[in-house]
């Protein structure tokens, strides 16, 4: 692992970072902020001309900016794999993952039981991914030499929403609470992933799938990005299309960004800093923002 110049803590994110939201360029706005609003069930916390925030109460998880000038990039290009919201309760996700089937029938793309969460994968109406999953107990999680032990088991939909759909749930339009759990990244390969995610920006490498897959976190959360060759072995730089905008991870204060910006600056990352954010491109030119919590 590679030492940034000054002590070792400063190699690593600080381990209260989270996620912040994910910001998608959009074509139909109208459209996109109905799937997000009434099928995932995200609440619109602001709606100012061509941007629209949705979340759950305070929290911002999507960001919608209308740019009906790009068009949609290739399958095989780097950029968003899917954006995933992560819900407080099974019966919360139930509830969300039966009105996305219930109004976007279609769109509907797997479920897996991960051993760390229960995952549900759909495509919104512009064709970007979504997972919608609740996570198991800490405690639950098993760790052998640093590595977080994850599988993709087959989850049954229906059995699911038979067991944890309630009444109560469907009556709320925003059951529970959830937040932006993490963001999985088309990348060209997963050696330049680990360099820039891992040894730069200062994630911990949580899980592997040798040159297919990458999966880091901060504080020993299973994991926070992810990164895939699995459609986009071999891309290139990103050019200017719908779809992800901008991923940004909030750190807890300002030392912390202070930190991550002597990393950047170390290894010669170029960088824009206003001193309330840190923003930066990774290699295939998705963009990153770094905020503090406060």
């Amino acid at each position: 692992m590679t030492s940034s110049p000054s002590s070792a803590h400063l190699d690593r994110l600080a381990p209260e970072t989270v996620m912040g939201t994910v910001t998608l360029l959009v074509a139909d706005l109208d459209a996109m902020t109905a799937y997000y609003r009434d099928a995932v069930t995200l609440q619109v916390l602001s709606a100012q001309g061509d941007r629209v925030v949705l979340g759950r109460g305070a929290t911002p998880i999507v960001t919608l900016q209308h740019s009906p000038g790009l068009k949609h990039a290739s399958p095989h290009a780097a950029g968003l794999f899917h954006t995933a919201v992560l819900f407080d309760s099974r019966e919360a996700l139930a509830a969300a993952v039966y009105r996305v089937a219930q109004q976007y029938p279609g769109s509907f793309t797997g479920s897996s039981d991960h051993l760390v969460s229960n995952a549900f994968y759909f495509d919104d109406p512009e064709g970007n991914g979504v997972e919608l999953y609740w996570d198991r107990a800490r405690t639950a999680w098993s760790w052998t030499h640093g590595q977080v032990e994850m599988a993709t088991i087959f989850l049954d939909p229906n059995r699911f929403l038979q067991e944890n759909l309630t009444e109560q749930a469907l009556a709320v339009p925003a059951f529970g609470d959830a937040m932006l759990g993490h963001v999985h990244l088309s990348v060209g390969d997963v050696a330049s992933a680990r360099e820039f995610y891992v040894d730069r920006l200062g994630f911990d490498a949580t899980a592997s799938l040798g040159d297919q897959a990458l999966f880091v976190s901060a504080g020993g959360y299973h994991h926070h990005m992810a990164m895939n060759t699995w459609r986009s072995r071999g891309a290139g730089v990103r050019t200017p299309a719908l779809g992800l905008g901008r991923v940004d991870i909030v750190v807890p204060g300002s030392d912390d960004l202070g930190e991550v910006e002597e990393r950047m600056r170390h290894f010669g990352v170029a960088t824009r800093d206003d001193g309330r954010m840190l923003a930066f491109e990774d290699p295939w030119a998705n963009s990153i923002r770094i905020t503090t919590a406060a």
